[in-house]
């Protein structure tokens, strides 16, 4: 029986393990699926939560991209990932930092790269594993992030493009996923967040006076999937997240999130279904609980 494909879309090295880290872990234990991640840059704009590793920045040094390269790989290997994909390359496009700032007009900027020419290289992953499925970002990138908004768009655009046999046949015969996901979080979720880290010294909702000012979210009606992993996959997502030194150090917000919410906060990632059939529901709000489904 040949593998069935999930290909997931992320823009930084970590965002793989902090949005779908258990995801990841469940499907990698299963023989009968094959896991493709494709990043989209390495994250050198990155805030570096390490002292000693702060010349690494990229108003300094500029080597963060390839220490949370490193990262990646030791993070992806603890998650079971065996099939990784840099977007053009390794390093063909660049982190273009928060919205705003000068980096958004890098030359290698992932915010400015044409979209088009950035989805034909995923058009040839897609058409070469030719995966069931396919999970990205909604349309703002779930918050707001440059990077995160263009991921979601050259995914969405590579799937159309990859559906359309007259499009590049040299990039490999057409092939049209079944099913395409954007990750989410449900609002009661970000509302027990948000109480949990008021105050905190590394709280990530500073700014918001309230749970209304934050740009993500979504209601329970709203969303199509929850895959809720075992405790193997998400212990192995918390290795993973602490594989991501620079980027989660001990005490942050996310190292302390299953303490402070319980293991639930990390083994259940959610889903919003924008294409495709929705498969079998479960529990009160008849959720999908397998994205192949």
């Amino acid at each position: 029986m040949s593998a069935r494909g999930i290909l997931f879309v992320h823009a930084h090295p970590d965002d793989e393990t902090v949005s779908t880290g258990s995801t990841l872990a469940h499907y990698a234990a299963r023989p009968d699926v094959h896991l493709t991640v494709v990043t989209c840059t390495l994250g050198e704009e990155g805030e570096i939560r390490v002292p000693h590793l702060a010349q690494l920045a990229a108003d300094q040094a500029d080597q963060l991209g390839g220490y949370r390269y490193w990262e990646y790989r030791q993070a992806t290997g603890i998650l079971g990932v065996e099939d990784t994909h840099f977007l053009g390359g390794v390093g063909r496009w660049r982190d273009s930092g928060m919205m705003g700032l000068p980096s958004n007009g890098h030359p290698r900027a992932f915010w400015g790269a044409d979209v088009d020419d950035a989805a034909a290289d995923l058009v040839a992953v897609l058409r070469d594993r030719r995966p069931e499925v396919l999970v990205t970002y909604d349309p703002v990138g779930f918050y707001g992030h440059p990077d995160h908004i263009q991921a979601h768009r050259v995914a969405m655009r590579a799937a159309d493009l990859a559906a359309d046999p007259a499009w590049r046949p040299d990039l490999g015969g057409a092939h049209e996923v079944r099913k395409i996901y954007w990750t989410t979080v449900p609002r009661d979720v970000v509302e027990a967040q948000f109480a949990a880290f008021a105050g905190a010294s590394d709280n990530p909702f500073a700014g918001a006076a309230s749970v209304d000012d934050l740009p993500f979210g979504s209601r329970d009606d709203e969303i199509h999937a929850c895959v809720t992993a075992g405790p193997a996959a998400a212990d192995k997502k918390r290795e993973a997240m602490a594989a991501y030194a620079t980027q989660i150090a001990p005490g942050d917000w996310l190292d302390l999130l299953g303490d402070k919410l319980g293991d639930g906060a990390v083994a259940a990632e959610h889903y919003i279904l924008v294409k495709g059939e929705k498969g079998p529901g479960e529990g009160p709000d008849d959720w999908e609980s397998d994205l192949l489904g």
